[in-house]
C-alpha cells in the first residue's frame, strides 16, 4: 500500500474520535433577532438591573454576547388601566420611564449595543460585532389616546406598535378579557374588533414606517388590522392555535392570511402558549400570593416580588412538579407554522423577562441551543437563517419602503 494511503488510513479514525471542542461548530446564522423581551420599570435604575453587568434577568449584555443573541427589541409595555384621563396619563408616564430606561443602556454601553432603527443597522452592528437594540411598543394604550404620540414614539426609535395587551383598550378587543378587574369574558362581551382610533393608528404606522402587531389581539381585531394596514402585519410574540388551543395563539386561517399579505409570526417561547399544564398555573399563582404577602404588600408585582429569594426557591420546586415545556415542543409550534404559513413568515420571540423562557431556552445564553434544536428538526441553514431574523428584516424593509405610500 502506498505511503500516504497508509497515512490517510491511520489518520481517519483520529479525526472521527476527535473531542467536541476540537471540531469545528456549526456556524451561527447572518443574525439572531428576538422580537420580544420585556424590561422592568426599574431597568437600568436599580443597580440589580443593570444590563451591562451579571443581572437575574434573563437577557442582559453579557448573556446576549456569550449565548450568540445579537439583537433583541425591548418592549414598551405598560398594563391596562381605565379608558379615562387618569388612566392615559398613568400609561403615558408609565412609557416614559422605559424609553428613558432604554436610552440609558444605550448611553452607558454604546461600545456594546446600539440602537437601531433600520434593518440596515441592525446588520451594521452585527458586522461590527456590536449587539443591537430594536424598540417595540407593547400595547398602544400608552398613546393616551393621542396620534401625535406615535409620531413621538417613531421619532424615540420604535419600530412596532402592539395594537392591545391584556384588557380591551381604546384600539381594539383583546385576545383575553382582563376579567381579574371586572371585565366581561370573551364569550359573554363579544368581538367588536378594531375602533376607529385602531385605524387611525394603524394608518398613521404604515405612514411612518412603523410595523403594526396584532399579538394579543382578538381574532376580529387581527382581521380589522389585515383590511385596514396597507403594509405587511407583524405577530411579535404568538403561537399556533391549532397546536395548543389557547386564545393568545392564533388560528391557521389567520397564519395564513398574515403570511398572504406578507407578514411574519414570531413563534413565542412562552409556557402557556406551548403547553397546557393548568397545575403548574395553579402552583405559579399560589406562590405569587404567599410571596407577596410575606414581603408585606396585598397583590403580586413582577418586577418586585419575581427576582427575591424567596420566588427563587419556589419556582425551583414547581419545576421540578411540574416541568417547563421544552425546545421540542417549542420547534414542534415552529414546524406547524412553517408548514401553515411558509418558511418565509415564522420568526423568533422570546418573550424573556415577561413570563417567557423555556426548558433548553431558559435565558440568553442558551440562544445557540434553539439554533441546534431547530437544525436537528431537519431546517437548513437557509431556513435557519430566515427564521432566526431573515424574514423579520424583510418585513421591515418592505414596511419601511411603503412608508408614506
Amino acid at each position: 500500500m502506498p505511503t500516504l494511503a497508509r497515512l490517510a488510513l491511520f489518520a481517519l479514525p483520529l479525526a472521527l474520535t476527535l473531542p467536541a471542542q476540537a471540531q469545528r461548530a456549526p456556524a451561527d446564522p447572518p443574525i439572531t433577532i428576538d422580537t420580544h423581551v420585556d424590561i422592568p420599570f426599574t431597568y437600568m435604575r436599580e443597580p440589580r438591573f443593570d444590563v451591562g453587568k451579571d443581572t437575574p434577568l434573563l437577557v442582559d449584555l453579557g448573556k446576549m454576547q456569550r449565548g450568540g443573541l445579537n439583537a433583541a427589541f425591548f418592549v414598551i409595555w405598560v398594563p391596562q388601566h381605565k379608558l379615562d384621563a387618569a388612566g392615559y396619563a398613568k400609561a403615558v408616564d408609565q412609557a416614559e420611564e422605559k424609553y428613558e430606561a432604554i436610552g440609558r443602556m444605550l448611553m452607558m454601553y454604546p461600545d456594546r449595543i446600539r440602537l437601531a432603527t433600520s434593518p440596515g443597522q441592525a446588520l451594521t452592528n452585527r458586522k461590527a460585532g456590536l449587539l443591537s437594540a430594536m424598540i417595540g411598543i407593547e400595547n398602544a394604550y400608552s398613546l393616551g389616546h393621542d396620534l401625535n404620540r406615535l409620531d413621538a414614539a417613531y421619532a424615540r426609535g420604535a419600530r412596532y406598535v402592539g395594537l392591545v395587551h391584556v384588557g380591551d383598550n381604546d384600539l381594539c378587543t383583546s385576545s383575553l378579557p382582563d376579567t381579574e378587574h371586572g371585565e366581561p369574558a370573551m364569550n359573554s362581551k363579544g368581538d367588536h374588533g378594531m375602533t376607529q382610533f385602531g385605524r387611525q393608528v394603524v394608518a398613521r404606522a404604515n405612514q411612518l414606517g412603523i410595523m403594526v402587531d396584532i399579538s394579543h389581539a382578538s381574532d376580529a381585531c387581527v382581521r380589522d388590522a389585515l383590511a385596514v394596514s396597507k403594509a405587511p402585519l407583524l405577530a411579535s410574540h404568538s403561537g399556533a392555535r391549532a397546536v395548543l388551543d389557547h386564545p393568545r395563539n392564533l388560528p391557521d386561517d389567520l397564519l395564513r392570511a398574515i403570511a398572504a399579505k406578507g407578514g411574519v409570526i414570531q413563534a413565542v417561547a412562552y409556557k402557556e402558549f406551548l403547553k397546557k399544564d393548568p397545575g403548574r398555573e395553579a402552583a405559579e399563582k399560589k406562590l405569587q400570593a404567599a410571596v407577596a404577602k410575606a414581603a408585606g404588600d396585598k397583590e403580586y408585582d413582577s418586577d418586585k416580588h419575581d427576582y427575591l429569594p424567596a420566588m427563587a426557591a419556589g419556582m425551583a420546586k414547581i419545576q421540578q412538579q411540574f416541568p417547563l415545556p421544552t425546545l421540542d415542543d417549542y420547534v414542534k409550534q415552529i414546524r406547524h407554522m412553517v408548514d401553515v404559513a411558509g418558511i418565509d413568515h415564522v420568526g423568533i420571540a422570546s418573550d424573556f423577562d415577561g413570563g417567557g423562557g423555556i426548558t433548553g431556552w431558559k435565558d440568553a445564553t442558551e440562544t445557540r441551543n434553539l439554533t441546534a434544536a431547530l437544525r436537528r428538526a431537519g431546517f437548513s441553514d437557509a431556513d435557519v437563517a430566515k427564521i432566526w431574523g431573515g424574514n423579520l428584516l424583510r418585513v421591515w424593509r418592505e414596511v419601511e419602503r411603503d412608508a408614506g405610500r
